[in-house]
């Protein structure tokens, strides 16, 4: 007599890649880390830090510093590398550029990086509340440096040129990955577009920089390419960082680039004729940006 068995079906998990020693970092800690945390709850104000999961965050905040986040915590568009929340945003605050200047000059920040989600809902993308912040910065802490990571304005370039009117040292915006994987990793963006927005940054007199990620499958070649686009479109600044999968709906880390890999991409960078070059495993864009000015 035969018997019938159900066997349990084994499912073959695929084996997770394992973050090799150069990325480690150190969990937060310190009184200023403790300041900094205080400061951001008590004016409710949003960072990059925290809605991108940077893995630089301890260091960061640690040294008594943050990149502020404006318009809110909820971006319009999908960017599939991305940790910030994606969706209908709600209206803006506008009292935002007065508690950003506040929190800036509370903390005494040397120089204040300001960053924004994506607001396509907007006529003017956001650009007055960009103005409005940067005044508002620069009245309270005249001494302050200010660096603006802005978005993609779809070609709106009368909301660019009010973006970057206020007064900014540095104006950046992040080319964010090579243009074959455009379609994959930015698919409501161009990459022959957010060309044009850096030329226009630099044709309007300012200090341009971009950054953008590895490890999303590009090669070499790609890389080489892409920096070789940014500097005949006046980038001045560039930084190279490896992409990380935020959560397990984003997209998979391909390849967890060699520190020495990151070395010669900024040696290449360099030879073209960037004045700066940041290129490590743990760089974003907004990593050590006081040394861009």
């Amino acid at each position: 007599m035969n018997v019938l068995i159900d066997l349990p079906v084994v499912v073959k998990k695929e084996p997770r890649t394992k973050k090799p020693d150069w990325l480690r970092v150190k969990l937060p800690t310190g009184p200023k880390y403790k300041g900094v945390r205080e400061l951001v709850d008590k004016y409710n104000l949003h960072t990059i830090c925290q809605s991108g999961n940077c893995p630089n965050m301890g260091e960061c905040w640690g040294a008594g510093t943050a990149t502020f986040m404006i318009l809110g915590d909820v971006c319009t568009r999908s960017c599939s590398f991305c940790a910030v929340k994606t969706g209908r945003p709600p209206e803006y605050d506008e009292d935002e550029p007065r508690r950003v200047a506040e929190a800036i000059r509370l903390m005494q920040v040397k120089h204040a990086v300001i960053t924004s989600v994506n607001r396509d809902e907007l006529k003017d993308r956001g650009a007055e509340i960009w103005y409005q912040t940067v005044v508002a910065v620069k009245e309270e802490s005249p001494s302050t440096t200010i660096e603006t990571l802005i978005p993609d304005v779809r070609a709106n370039w009368d909301a660019l040129h009010r973006m970057i009117e206020g007064g900014q040292e540095v104006v950046s915006h992040n080319i964010e990955t090579v243009e074959e994987l455009y379609r994959k990793v930015r698919p409501q963006a161009k990459y022959h577009r957010s060309l044009e927005q850096l030329q226009r940054i630099k044709d309007q007199g300012n200090r341009t920089k971009t950054g953008f990620m590895v490890g999303l499958g590009e090669t070499k070649d790609q890389v080489l390419k892409t920096l070789e686009d940014l500097i005949e479109h006046g980038v001045d600044v560039v930084t190279i960082g490896q992409y990380l999968q935020p959560t397990k709906n984003h997209l998979k880390v391909e390849e967890y680039v060699h520190p020495d890999v990151f070395a010669y991409y900024k040696e290449e960078g360099e030879k073209m004729g960037f004045s700066f070059v940041e290129s490590g495993p743990l760089v974003r864009s907004s990593y050590h940006a006081e040394r861009h000015l």
